[in-house]
């Protein structure tokens, strides 16, 4: 039997060991074609694929109520290995090594400050989220109708965590090929593209501002001017345990009293604080400077 062969009856013999449902679809292919990579364990995938609330819901049945989430299904967690969430965090490690291996061969110049800023830029949830779109994650997942119909499918953080979860099943389904199989979708969808950006940023001593998140900013605006004391307050938490959202307050508190400089929601808290961050940046004149005429 050729070695071709042998391959295509292992992922033939593999796919149909899956349980019913997660055989290997035609828009699995389509990512395979994506990542350049054909899967031997084609398990590795739908698990990778698999978002919590379709293996909750495969439990205990959809909620009857989904809007808002069923009572029932806070607190609720699936055993690890039934869902992406523990291929989610060996892909965060890995893609944090492809990524950093690539910058430190690109810019050997640079700090250390400023490669962990370029890295941070690279693997924020808005790329990793957009790698997902470019992947086209939202279709392939296999999800619960609870979160399906809370928008699931278009969700940055979902996708952000998909993202991940394949990068680590390609590590893992690749063997000694793994982080080569990775340095080559890193280099094609994150690297690359923010290439002459990050070139541009590097070049110019004010550019390198742009590569720091908005909190880091924000503090050192609030220094420079000595305004007060920056504090993130959270105020809310909405959704099911999957689908979270966070808001949270940006606070400036002066011998003035304390004020809200901008609110914010996301997927996490970092994210929420983040957010705000930015949006308090882009209203400094009117919210602080303002108020000090």
């Amino acid at each position: 039997m050729t070695t071709a062969r042998r391959k295509r009856t292992k992922r033939e013999s593999t796919a149909g060991a899956l349980e019913s449902g997660t055989e290997l679809r035609a828009d699995w292919r389509e990512l395979e074609d994506k990542l350049g990579h054909r899967f031997e364990r084609v398990e590795l995938l739908a698990l990778a694929l698999t978002h919590r609330s379709h293996t909750y819901e495969a439990r205990h049945g959809v909620p009857a109520v989904i809007l808002p989430a069923h009572p029932e299904q806070r607190d609720q967690r699936n055993a690890p290995g039934t869902d992406n969430e523990q291929l989610e965090f060996l892909g965060d490690a890995v893609l944090g090594l492809v990524v950093t291996e690539a910058l430190f061969r690109e810019f050997p110049h640079c700090s250390e400050g400023e490669l962990t800023r370029l890295r941070s830029n690279l693997v924020s949830r808005k790329r990793m989220a957009d790698m997902g779109v470019e992947l086209g994650l939202g279709d392939a997942l296999l999800m619960g109708k609870s979160a399906e119909q809370n928008g699931g499918r278009k969700k940055p953080a979902l996708l952000a965590n998909a993202a991940e979860a394949v990068l680590a099943a390609v590590y893992l389904d690749a063997g000694v090929e793994g982080l080569a199989k990775l340095r080559a979708i890193a280099e094609r969808y994150l690297v690359q593209p923010e290439m002459e950006a990050m070139r541009a940023a590097l070049a110019v001593g004010a550019g390198r501002g742009a590569m720091r998140d908005h909190k880091t900013l924000l503090q050192e605006r609030v220094q420079a001017e000595g305004a007060g004391k920056l504090k993130y307050i959270d105020t809310a938490q909405n959704g099911p345990p999957h689908d979270r959202t966070f808001s949270v307050e940006a606070r400036l508190e002066s011998e003035a009293g304390e004020r809200v400089l901008a609110s914010a929601e996301g997927s996490s808290k970092k994210e929420a604080q983040q957010r705000a961050a930015e949006s308090a940046l882009l209203h400094w004149s009117e919210v602080v400077e303002g108020v000090a005429r």
